[in-house]
């Protein structure tokens, strides 16, 4: 028997109590999901009644009582205040990674023609948000799975950029033989040994972790600057992972190197510009 949208969400409420930090929350954003309305609809249509035994709905709050993403349920996820598509292939875009973007444009004049070369480009988001605000640039974006690839295409085409981001299968740069003016990364960046909560066994585990240590692919993408003389190199990287980063960066010749800090303030991300004289 129908129901109606306010006693429905107590009741998602209350099956995801104890899995979720903010049940009510997340119900509310499931049935919006659902329903394929905004926030000021749910809002304003409590009373309406809703089919509270459709088996996709049904799916949907059983998997997330397991702990699997919402953004994987509903294929949606939010970011720089847009919408993406997002499926398990690719890792789920998170609020830090916007401060990444951030930080490259504050670098970047936005007429410049340039090269940027992004590794590691799972959902397309960094690629896609750095070509609407660099109009001259090209972007060449690699990734090591084919699963990521199409959905960051998937991204690529509905924001009509499919002639400005170019997508290529291969490990780091491999793959890559132009010049690179500007090389930026989200890589793996979590130690092997530590333990992630159970939500994040949903996601592409390499795109989590980056190595014995954690900094292992930072550490290569840094060697490749310098081999291949990229100016600039924008990456996010683990919270204590500073200091590692400068003393690895003691036997390279360095212009400048500015650390960012996330919205906790914890050490998030760096910006090098190399001294390749």
């Amino acid at each position: 028997m129908p129901c109606t949208l306010k006693e429905f969400h107590n009741e998602i409420t209350e099956r995801l109590s104890g899995v979720v930090e903010f049940p009510r929350r997340e119900a509310e954003l499931l049935l919006i999901a659902y329903l394929q309305r905004d926030q000021l609809y749910f809002i304003t249509h409590q009373e309406t009644l809703i089919d509270d035994r459709d088996p996709r709905l049904l799916e949907w709050i059983e998997r997330r009582a397991h702990n699997e993403p919402l953004e994987y349920l509903t294929n949606r996820v939010s970011f720089y205040s847009r919408e993406f598509y997002i499926d398990e292939g690719a890792l789920i875009p998170r609020p830090e990674t916007e401060l990444l973007i951030d930080e490259a444009l504050a670098r970047i004049h936005p007429d410049e023609t340039l090269t940027i070369v992004e590794v590691g480009v799972g959902s397309g988001i960094i690629s896609i948000l750095l070509a609407l605000h660099l109009p001259n640039a090209h972007f060449i974006a690699v990734d090591i799975s084919p699963k990521a690839l199409s959905v960051a295409r998937r991204n690529i085409e509905a924001f009509g950029l499919s002639d400005r981001i170019e997508l290529r299968e291969g490990n780091l740069l491999d793959c890559v033989s132009e010049n690179i003016d500007i090389l930026v990364s989200n890589p793996p960046y979590i130690a092997h040994d530590v333990s992630l909560e159970s939500n994040l066994s949903y996601e592409p585990q390499n795109a989590l972790f980056g190595g014995t240590i954690g900094d292992e692919i930072i550490r290569r993408l840094l060697d490749e600057v310098f081999v291949r003389k990229i100016p600039i190199f924008a990456c996010e990287m683990g919270y204590d992972q500073r200091s590692n980063i400068e003393e690895y960066l003691k036997a390279f010749a360095v212009q400048s190197l500015e650390f960012y800090l996330d919205l906790s303030s914890f050490d998030r991300g760096f910006i090098l510009k190399a001294n390749h004289e």
